[in-house]
């Protein structure tokens, strides 16, 4: 039996717990085939289940929770799609949704995310419209998806306009995080990972953010307590956040896009080759930049949070072939964008957020601005 920590998440109409842990995969089986456990997710105990992942995740992890979870008696089949950005789309959410139907899944399903971001995303879109709405866990395996896409039940797909842009507020009824998947990720996915988790620091906890500047080589050696402590400290933070303002109706969970705004537009126009943290790390630095240079962000503490980027070894500059404009333009169909104008979510500080007189979390900035903040960071 595996020791692991709850972090609960208690919405307005839904309560989960994520369980975080090392060997807590070792646990799944248990769970869904317990009927007290299962009651407490919300699911039937006739439930049928469907493992979604990737090409990479299947033979590493997929294969092995399937087996565990056919002998302990469940009626469960597993669908890879390809590994990649490229298949979080409408193509690949079709494929996987007439494979469901091709299996005679119905509304008694129960669908498994095994996998990163990609996969979460997409499996839980899939789980928000099959059949109206079914249940689906997420088993995060990269660090990304472990400390934010797999908590706080936003999925989605990308679209030639941007990154999700088409989706749905889709909340799991649990999330399994066991931190020792990362022992088989790849340096470049791990070193993306950490930008999120350095994210985490500069909106609302400076403690943590110093945590980071000193265990940093810890958490890229991939020591394990490290590695638990900060998906851990990860979701606390993030579940924070989303129970204050879970569907971003209130303005509070907007302090988790910041550096995503300038990110987003960079990874589409990259044409996916930066991966996501390593395009949020750009991304935070830029929208640091308008924050020290109008709304009294510490230069010091800027250069606090470029030192640290730098030492977990994400990038920090803007691709010299991706245009200010074309950055811009991409930005105005960001999700935060009213009428054309993109929204910025400001730091103050590390550890605190700009909040207007409204209460709104967003900023809208001046072109001139956001041009002068893109051009430092070339």
């Amino acid at each position: 039996m595996a020791e692991y920590i709850d972090v609960d998440i208690k919405g307005k109409n839904h309560h989960y717990s994520i369980d975080v842990g090392q060997g807590v995969l070792e646990t799944i089986a248990k769970d869904l085939s317990n009927p007290e456990e299962l009651k407490s997710m919300g699911i039937k105990p006739s439930s049928r289940f469907a493992i979604i992942t990737d090409s990479n995740v299947k033979p590493l992890y997929a294969d092995s929770l399937e087996k565990s979870l056919k002998c302990a008696g469940l009626d469960v089949n597993t669908h890879a799609i390809e590994a990649g950005e490229h298949s979080k789309s409408r193509k690949t959410r079709d494929e996987v949704e007439d494979w469901m139907f091709e299996q005679g899944y119905g509304r008694d399903t129960v669908i498994l995310a095994v996998g990163g971001g990609v996969v979460g995303d997409l499996a839980g879109y899939v789980a928000s419209e099959f059949l109206r709405g079914i249940p689906y866990i997420q088993v995060p395996t990269t660090l990304l998806a472990q400390v934010d896409s797999s908590v706080g039940g936003k999925t989605g797909i990308d679209v030639p306009y941007g990154k999700n842009l088409i989706g749905a507020f889709k909340q799991p009824v649990r999330v399994y995080i066991d931190p020792k998947t990362i022992l088989t990720l790849d340096d470049r996915n791990l070193i993306s990972g950490l930008a999120e988790v350095i994210k985490y620091g500069v909106i609302q906890d400076a403690e943590f953010f110093q945590y980071l500047q000193e265990n940093i080589d810890k958490i890229l050696a991939k020591d394990l307590d490290a590695l638990t402590y900060t998906a851990m400290k990860s979701c606390e933070i993030k579940a924070d956040v989303v129970m204050e303002d879970e569907k971003e109706t209130k303005g509070k969970r907007v302090i988790l896009n910041f550096g995503h705004t300038v990110g987003h537009a960079v990874e589409h126009l990259s044409r996916y080759e930066l991966l996501h943290g390593e395009a949020v790390a750009i991304g935070m630095l830029a929208e640091a930049r308008i924050a020290v240079a109008e709304y009294g962000f510490p230069e010091s503490q800027f250069l606090a949070l470029e030192q640290l980027l730098e030492k977990a070894g994400l990038p920090t500059r803007i691709p010299l072939d991706i245009p200010d404009k074309e950055i811009r333009k991409t930005a105005a169909f960001d999700k935060k964008s009213v009428k054309g104008r993109a929204g910025y979510s400001l730091p103050t500080r590390i550890g605190g957020m700009r909040q207007s007189k409204d209460g709104s979390y967003i900023t809208f900035v001046e072109n001139d601005v956001v041009d002068r903040a893109l051009d430092a960071r070339r």
